[in-house]
This record gives C-alpha cells, structure tokens and sequence, in this order.
C-alpha cells in the first residue's frame, strides 16, 4: 500500500489510432512523485501522442489514466492544467505580440479588487515572484518575440510552474538551449523535483537523460517495452531497447567526396540586422562544411544571408567563380540553393498541408501544364521522395503535422532536392530527432555529398560535427574565429575557438 501512495501519475493499456496507422498500442506509464522520468523511444514510438492523450489534447481510444488514485479523462489542455497537469511543448505555442507576463497569465489575468478591469500591478508582481523562485532574469514586460527561442522555453516552463503543477512534461527541453541555459534548467528541475512534483522528461539527448533522470521507460512503435532505474542503463542498453537492434555505429563512415574545385566563395559577408561582420570562406564541391559556434555566434544568420532571408549590408558570395546576388530566396531557389531552417514547425512545414503538397511546394512550376497542375507527375514524385528518404507515413495525403518530427524533416529534404540544388544549406537538420532517424539523415547527407553536391551545415551538437563533417567553421560573436579539419580537430578546440570573442 506504501508504494501506490507515492504514485503519483499511471497510465494503463492506452491505444490511439489515426486513420492508418495506430499511434499507440496498450501503452503504459507509471510516475512517481518527487522524480524526473524520462520516456524515450525513436520518432514515431508514440511518446508524443501518449503525452498529448495525458493533456487532453488527442483522446485515447482505450485504455485508463489515473491521477493520484484518481481515474481522469481530461477534454481540454486547460482542464489538464486546472488539474495540476502542465506541457511545455517541444514547438512553443506563443502570443509572440504580446509581451512575457501576458502570456504567463492567458486566460487567468488577476483583476482589480472588485472591478472587471486587469490589474497589471498584480500581474507584474506575480510573474516576478515565479522568476525569482526559479532563478531567471528576465524582465516580465518584453515583447515575446524579442526574445531569443531559449528565453522563451524558460518562460513557457515558468508558466507550467505558475500553475502550481503536479505533473510536469517536459518535450525535448534543451533542444535550443546553450550549455549554461541547461545548467539552470537542471537546476529547476531538481528544485521542482524535490517539492514532490513528477516530471516526465522526453529527449533524444542520452548524456542529459542519464545525468536528470530517475526512472527511464522506453517505447518502440506505439508499444511499452520497459521501465528501468536510470542508474542502471547505459547508452547501449537504450538505443537496444529504443531501436530493438544494436546500433555500434553513431554515424555512417565518412565518404570525403569533397573535390579541389570551389563552388561557391562568400567574402565579407556583413549583414544590415545583425552581428555577423566580416565573414570569409570557400565551400569546395561535394563538401561537407560543418558550423559550430555559441548561441547566438551567428550560425544561423550566416545561412539566412547566404540564402537571402536577411538584408545583407556588404560582402560578395561566388558561385562556379560567378558573382550571384541571392537578394531573395526565390533568386538563391534559382541559383541552386536550399535552405533547411531551424525551427521546423515554424518555418519549414506547413502544418494543414499533405505529405504530397509539403514535398512538392518548393518546385511547383515543373507539375504546371498551361494553367493547371499535373496531378500524376506530383504523385510520382512525391512518392520516389518516400522511398528514396524512407519516409513513414499512412498516405501521401496524409497531412505532414501528424508525422513525426524526423518523418516532416525528410519531407522537407525530399522537398529541396526536387530543386535538384548544387548546395544545401541544413540548419540543425537532427535537430529533435532519434538516434535511429538521426543515422538516416546522416546517410542522407552522405549520399548528397557523394552525388557531388555540397552541403553546409550548422549544428550545437559537436560530435555530430566531428562525426559528419569534412571540415568545421567556428564561429563567435558574429565573426569567423577559426576553421578546423573536422578529422583532425578536438571538441576542445572548437570550443576554445567558439569563446574567442564570446
């Protein structure tokens, strides 16, 4: 009787279908209070759609939930966190035009005493509080959209904290995050930890789940396959479990198809709006180029005003010894480029959009015929793309926000190589995704690389780099500190060179 009184949260036998496919099969949790559970599996194992069956936001077809003995079976995300349940989403949902502390208090704003009126006095002053509790320091009248991705994702976690919250789930926390902003959301969560709430931790990040974790339980399409101390697994053990299968490998061997000749030379590249000043490289053909660097170094800026997403305000970028402008992405599109963004339900999907429409967006004017579309030939291709990136998905009109977040990733390489480019430009292209996917992506990169395209790729993750890449930029504080030969460098190296100008 001892042991149920510190259940906190169990989920027994639940099932979910989508038309197609059967999301979960008589998956099963168990949390208990006071500690960190992490729930992993590869993408697609169900771990999302389990979660989002807790909150209310997909009901179960079968199956029970019960909260401190309690059985619940919440309709709404709100009723899940008037309950003490709370999510913070992996793709943040925010009012970005409203300011820190509106979002906090959506829906729950403290009124003036006696008067229909929000007290915005109260309002500060509660948010404050919350941030003092937690340790974060930012002040409750910015604009959302102001703030970088990480500031954010501290402020939806404070949000679920302000709710006064039992059970707290936690989807890939850190995927954005910088090492000290890690640091301090470990700190939180032990803190959180240790009042007697139960977290449920979803990561794809093995060193964090073994160093944050109390209890592990791992799924595999849809299915529970086992709960085990987290002191007791080591890497190999979970990818065994995850995958069913031994995976000795992290990456697929190296190809090095990179050439002598150059394809593309970017010089001085300085932008309008933001830090990057002053950057120079060449990019050789069938070259994998990696980008490391800070939070905020400038990576992802150097890939926006190569493709012409941000204003530049000098420089000159070279294409087969060929001055090109890339002014737009429609004119980057057309001089051979492709662009993978970072935040992939923000900008890289469209969410109400099929697999087929998501595929073939990009390279529409090839399907038109006078004044319509060729329905055959973008059902064709569509579906070379599935096989050729082993896409999983019900149907090709199967729309793309219900796949998993590596099946949308693999869509939207499908999407870019339909441009047939000569250069890649991939934005955290793992981003999110399993260890198992995460190989895929990386074979094809590869064979990207080996057909003799050229890729460049940023990534936070250095041993990704090291393990991908022929060669490595190190950026810091918007500008080039170094560049490194990715066979011969260290992971120290690149972060010496990364706190240059930091």
């Amino acid at each position: 009787m001892e042991e149920k009184k510190d259940v906190l949260l169990r989920m027994t036998d639940i099932s979910k279908s989508f038309p197609g496919v059967k999301a979960l099969d008589r998956a099963q949790l168990t949390l208990r209070a006071g500690t960190v559970h992490a729930l992993m599996g590869e993408n697609g194992a169900g771990k999302s759609t389990l979660m989002k069956c807790l909150f209310g936001i997909y009901s179960k077809d079968e199956g029970h939930i019960y909260l401190e003995g309690r059985e619940v079976n919440f309709r709404s995300s709100r009723e899940a966190l008037d309950h003490g349940v709370a999510m913070v989403h992996q793709e943040l949902n925010q009012a970005l035009k409203r300011n820190v502390m509106d979002n906090i208090w959506l829906g729950r704003y403290p009124r003036v005493k006696g008067l229909p009126f929000v007290s915005e006095k109260q309002m500060y002053a509660d948010t404050m509080k919350v941030f003092e509790e937690l340790d974060l320091h930012v002040d409750p009248r910015t604009m959302m959209s102001a703030m970088p991705v990480s500031q954010r994702q501290m402020v939806e976690i404070a949000k679920a904290v302000s709710f006064h919250s039992k059970v707290i789930v936690l989807d890939e926390p850190t995927s954005s995050l910088t090492e000290q902003e890690v640091e301090h959301l470990f700190r939180i969560i032990r803190m959180i930890r240790d009042r007697g709430c139960g977290i449920i931790y979803i990561s794809h990040k093995m060193d964090e789940i073994l160093q944050i974790s109390d209890e592990v339980t791992i799924m595999r399409d849809g299915q529970y396959i086992a709960t085990k101390p987290a002191e007791d697994l080591t890497k190999e053990e979970i990818i065994r479990l995850m995958v069913g299968r031994e995976m000795t490998n992290q990456f697929p061997p190296k190809l090095h198809s990179a050439t002598d000749e150059d394809i593309m030379r970017v010089e001085g590249l300085t932008a309008e709006y933001s830090h990057l000043k002053d950057v120079s490289f060449s990019l050789k053909k069938g070259e994998i180029l990696g980008v490391a660097g800070l939070d905020g170094s400038g990576r992802t800026e150097l890939l926006e005003n190569i493709f012409g997403v941000a204003t530049r305000r000098s420089g000159k970028i070279f294409k087969n010894g060929r001055q090109i402008r890339n002014k737009t992405p429609r004119e980057a599109i057309r001089n051979g480029l492709a662009l993978l963004t970072e935040e992939r339900r923000a900008t890289g999907i469209f969410g109400i959009l099929s697999v087929r429409e998501n595929t073939v967006i990009a390279s529409l004017k090839s399907y038109v015929s006078g004044l319509f579309l060729r329905d055959k030939i973008m059902t064709d291709k569509t579906e070379e793309m599935i096989r050729a990136m082993a896409i999983k998905t019900p149907s090709q009109k199967t729309k793309i926000r219900s796949l998993s977040g590596g099946n949308q990733q693999k869509v939207i390489f499908g999407r870019w190589i339909l441009t047939s480019p000569d250069i890649l430009l991939l934005d955290e292209p793992t981003r999110g995704i399993d260890v198992g996917a995460k190989y895929e992506i990386y074979q094809l990169i590869q064979n990207l690389s080996k057909e003799g395209k050229s890729v460049i790729m940023v990534s936070s993750e250095m041993p990704e780099l090291l393990g991908v890449c022929d060669r490595i930029l190190v950026m810091s504080d918007g500008r080039l500190a170094g560049e490194v030969d990715a066979d011969q460098t260290t992971q120290e190296e690149i972060m010496t060179l990364a706190s240059e100008y930091a």
